[in-house]
């Protein structure tokens, strides 16, 4: 006479060692998919400032052809000394619309607000058009041009805060005056060859 096969399910146990083995892979999943989410915005903000750089680059050109002074803001440029006639520029001079500054000055943690005020941006912008502090070796090409609020190019060497917006200490982004753009990590911030020269000022 033959018995009815049995169907066998899970022990508990057997749940239990699953479960603890799906946990363990998600714990060392999860920080390498934030990490390199991360580093795919911060890419995107290098291709930001990238931008911004052209375009004032651009109006640089064109007001020194016209003989109207510069466009890199900073106090040797007497109609470009804040931030708010760094951009005011930019749009009137149709390098860039409103749209696209929001755009280009926000980040994926900090939105651009209408006003776009130094408050509501992820960029610190710098003067790059004076060379006190600047040693032989240094020109004005190394200066810091736009950074994120991460991180502070009038100290370069200080490693950004923690909780500081967008990316606190998951590194920086920095353009310098001479068009080089960067991601730094944090560890290499205390290196004045990676930091490279202070800015003049932070304009707001």
């Amino acid at each position: 006479m033959n018995l009815p096969n049995k169907r066998h399910g899970f022990t508990l146990i057997e749940l239990l060692v699953v479960i603890s083995i799906i946990g363990i892979l998600a714990s060392l999943a999860i920080p390498a998919v934030s990490g390199a989410l991360t580093r795919g915005q911060m890419t995107q903000t290098l291709n930001n400032v990238r931008q911004l750089h052209l375009a004032t680059q651009t109006m640089d050109l064109d007001n020194t052809a016209a003989g109207v002074g510069g466009g890199f803001p900073g106090k040797n440029n007497e109609s470009m000394t804040s931030f708010t006639l760094w951009v005011e520029e930019l749009q009137e001079g149709k390098y860039l619309t409103l749209g696209d500054l929001r755009k280009l000055l926000s980040a994926e943690r900090v939105a651009a607000d209408a006003s776009l005020s130094t408050d509501s941006v992820a960029l610190n912008l710098y003067d790059t058009t004076d060379s006190a502090g600047l040693t032989e070796e240094q020109s004005e090409s190394a200066l810091p041009f736009l950074s994120t609020k991460n991180w502070d190019g009038t100290n370069p060497t200080v490693a950004p805060l923690v909780d500081a917006s967008p990316y606190g200490n998951k590194g920086v982004v920095v353009m310098r005056r001479g068009g080089e753009g960067a991601i730094l990590q944090p560890r290499l911030l205390d290196n004045p060859n990676v930091a490279g020269p202070a800015a003049v000022g932070k304009l707001q």
